[in-house]
């Protein structure tokens, strides 16, 4: 089975932004997530192939190589799965999918590994976490191989046994005589499931089933950069693999609290700051917060409230390591309250002095009213 364009499996165009690439997996991720779909594997296998997808076109190497050359292009180092299937375990899952019909039987037997399942995992950081990255602890519920039996599910004393139905093969062969000759099927036999081997006294710990419910604690280091739109992929921390299959994945949702100052879009941050008259007038050079300590910022003569200053490369770090962000300014003019006598008269004379000449913008505006 050929995979899928990832563009199709994003639903996005091959013209497609980075945000826009990010929006549409993130939108897929929440769809088709396990914990939203339990026990449907349909949405489990289109989580994956999302993830998949994503991490090829989320890293600009990857995506031009994929652009060009496609599939085959990224997946001479990663791979496809055992015996290059992309995605498939190897050639029993494939005669798996044909259920041992006729001609197509596997001299294996035993079912195939089957990879365990993955986690989900809500990380909530402050605005400083994600800017400038963290480690964190986090904990999570998995199954772990029983400490009583070994994980073998046997209790103590006793051992697993070979299944007397399937012989240990883990399937048995059924044939049907037809007018048109035998056909041969198998299936998973249902006294081992699969396994090829049973337990006459189950461990009492784990009641036969080789795994305990543990909780464990994870130290992730979280790069600088992440965001709302972050989904950080811990391989092989999940639920076990089945019949000797990989281990899942644990799959950390990033949520981001907003600064009291600060607002963020994407590597750019945003600060509003006030000014008084006079600085707006004559000009000035102020301090202004940064995301560590401060910066200088020069105020020209006859600035405008609401006027934006950028300062280069006092943003957040591109989580991709393409440089920094940076600092927008927005100045507002501070309108003095509570006036004495004395500056009130100061302020007149001010106006009188002045005359319209210093005000060409309202100048300008009512000319065009006129």
């Amino acid at each position: 089975m050929s995979k899928r364009d990832y563009y199709e499996v994003l639903g996005v165009e091959r013209s497609a932004s980075a945000d826009e690439i990010k929006k549409a997996y993130r939108k897929k991720a929440i769809q088709y997530h396990p914990d939203k779909n339990p026990d449907d594997q349909e949405a489990e296998e289109k989580f994956k192939e999302a993830n998949e997808a994503y991490e090829i076109l989320s890293d600009e190497q990857k995506k031009a190589t994929y652009d060009r050359f496609g599939h085959e292009g990224v997946n001479q180092n990663a791979g496809g799965g055992a015996g290059g299937f992309g995605g498939f375990g190897g050639f029993e899952d494939i005669f798996d999918m044909f259920g041992g019909f006729g001609g197509f039987g596997t001299s294996s037997g035993r079912t195939a590994p089957r990879k365990g399942k993955d986690l989900r995992i809500n990380l909530k950081l402050t605005f400083e976490e994600a800017a400038f990255g963290c480690e964190k602890k986090i904990k999570i519920n998995r199954n772990e191989p029983c400490e009583t039996c070994g994980g073998s599910g046997a209790a103590p004393g006793s051992e697993r046994k070979t299944c007397s139905v399937c012989g240990g093969n883990g399937q048995v062969k059924t044939v049907q005589r037809t007018p048109f000759g035998s056909f041969q099927s198998v299936r998973t036999c249902d006294a081992c499931q699969g396994e090829g081997t049973t337990v006459d006294t189950p461990c009492s710990t784990c009641r036969g089933t080789g795994y305990e419910r543990k909780a464990k604690t994870l130290t992730i280091n979280v790069p600088a950069g992440v965001d709302n739109d972050t989904v950080l992929p811990l391989r092989g921390e999940g639920e076990p693999g089945e019949r000797g299959g990989e281990s899942g994945d644990v799959y950390i949702f990033v949520t981001v609290a907003e600064h009291e100052f600060f607002k963020r879009d994407g590597k750019n941050i945003y600060i509003d700051v006030p000014i008084t008259y006079v600085q707006a007038a004559l000009g000035d050079e102020i301090m202004v917060p940064a995301l560590k300590g401060k910066v200088k910022l020069k105020i020209p003569e006859g600035t405008q409230p609401n006027q934006k200053f950028r300062i280069k490369g006092k943003g957040i770090a591109s989580l991709r390591g393409f440089g920094k962000g940076d600092l927008f300014v927005t100045v507002h003019l501070e309108v003095p309250k509570g006036l004495n006598s004395v500056q009130k008269k100061a302020l007149k004379d001010f106006a009188t002095l002045a005359g319209d000449e210093v005000h060409t913008e309202s100048k300008k505006f009512w000319s065009r009213i006129k």
